[in-house]
Order: structure tokens, then C-alpha cells, then sequence
């Protein structure tokens, strides 16, 4: 799929899955909380920790995201 098309696709769910949605809220979040542990000079270990825990997550959403993504795109059209 190519990226133009993805980009409509993820905007159309957007609007209209809520589930999409949501996990996109929740992706952006981690993504906002791993930029600040990045723009720390130095991490405790259980920031560390906190930091691959996060990442874990962010990409359990980045999964469920494309899981939904390629669902839409094999319904049939009506």
C-alpha cells in the first residue's frame, strides 16, 4: 500500500472507528513520554525500565493499529 493511501486510510478511521482512535491517542501519548525520558542527560535504572516498558506498549499499539488498517482494507466495498 502506498503511503498516500495509508495516510487516507488511517485519517478515514480515524473519524470513524473509535477503537482506532483510541489506540492512536494512546500511541501519541507514549510517544510524548518517551521524548521526555529521551531529553533527560541521564536515566536511573528505573527509568530504563520505564523506557522499554513504554516502547513495548507503544508498539502493541502500532500493531493493533495496522491489525485494524488491513481489516479495513480487505472488507469488501459497498
Amino acid at each position: 500500500m502506498d503511503r498516500i493511501a495509508q495516510e487516507e486510510t488511517k485519517a478515514h478511521l480515524m473519524q470513524t472507528n473509535q477503537e482506532f482512535r483510541q489506540l492512536a491517542e494512546q500511541h501519541s501519548e507514549l510517544s510524548r513520554q518517551l521524548d521526555d525520558l529521551a531529553s533527560m542527560p541521564h536515566l536511573s535504572d528505573q527509568q530504563l525500565v520505564e523506557e522499554v516498558r513504554l516502547k513495548k506498549l507503544k508498539l502493541r499499539f502500532k500493531d493493533q493499529m495496522e491489525a485494524i488498517m488491513s481489516q479495513y482494507r480487505t472488507q469488501p466495498v459497498a
